[in-house]
């Protein structure tokens, strides 16, 4: 269905409008933050004008939200899966299965972070800016996600997987969003070794698998089989 706009004066496409809108907004709160983001750059960028994104959003603080909850939508898929994964008994009493599902889960999100750049730098003027805007658009659903994702982390705490007593919920979460900033930290790279290229697939590659390794190591107990062989090779 199409409705009238104001694309240089042509009938345009609602949902093609509204998504172009979303994406000209990503790349202007990644690039100024929310405090910095104006809409009338926002609307030269998209093509329309203000009155246009306003029929969409009722204001910046509501097109920030949207910008964050098309980004959540792709992460809660990953999300869900890895809850319907805790939620099999089995996972909790295998330190083995345990560490392969935090592998797969660290390189997931590493591998959103890269074809996402925007969005993480989003999350960096979050944290610059103390979170305020999340604090604003947080919903009762997203509090609910973080509760069952501790409780279900909680059960694998007290089955003796996580090698830390500090709250998994916590952890996980810090050690996950640490893997995500590699893209972010490429032009410092570049500039402090400028004949390399960081941006390679291959070093990509090679980042992912280190993050991956460094994680799961450092968050759960080396599984017993392992712990075996270790003490085997010492003897």
């Amino acid at each position: 269905m199409s409705e009238p706009g104001s694309r240089r004066g042509r009938v345009h496409d609602a949902e093609g409008a509204r998504e172009a809108i979303l994406n000209a907004a990503e790349e202007v709160f990644a690039e100024h933050g929310f405090d910095g983001a104006r809409i009338d750059v926002i609307a030269e960028i998209a093509g329309y004008n203000k009155s246009l994104i306003f029929h969409y959003f009722k204001d910046k603080l509501e097109l920030y939200a949207q910008v964050l909850r098309r980004a959540d939508k792709e992460i809660n898929v990953l999300q869900r899966r890895i809850f319907d994964t805790l939620f099999e008994e089995e996972v909790m009493a295998d330190a083995s299965r345990f560490k392969a599902l935090l592998k797969e889960t660290v390189g997931e999100f590493f591998d959103y972070q890269i074809k996402h750049p925007r969005v993480m730098r989003m999350v960096i003027w979050e944290m610059a800016e103390g979170w305020q805007g999340y604090a604003k658009i947080m919903s009762e659903r997203d509090r609910e996600d973080m509760m069952e994702f501790r409780a279900l982390l909680r059960k694998a705490q007290e089955a003796g997987l996580f090698r830390s007593g500090l709250d998994p919920a916590i952890q996980l979460t810090l050690v996950v969003y640490l893997s995500m900033f590699y893209e972010s930290f490429i032009p410092l790279f570049q500039m402090l070794l400028p004949d390399e290229d960081f941006s390679s697939q291959t070093v990509i590659a090679q980042a992912r698998d280190y993050f991956v390794e460094l994680i799961a190591t450092g968050l759960v107990v080396e599984p017993p089989a392992n712990r075996a062989r270790q003490k085997g090779s010492e003897t």
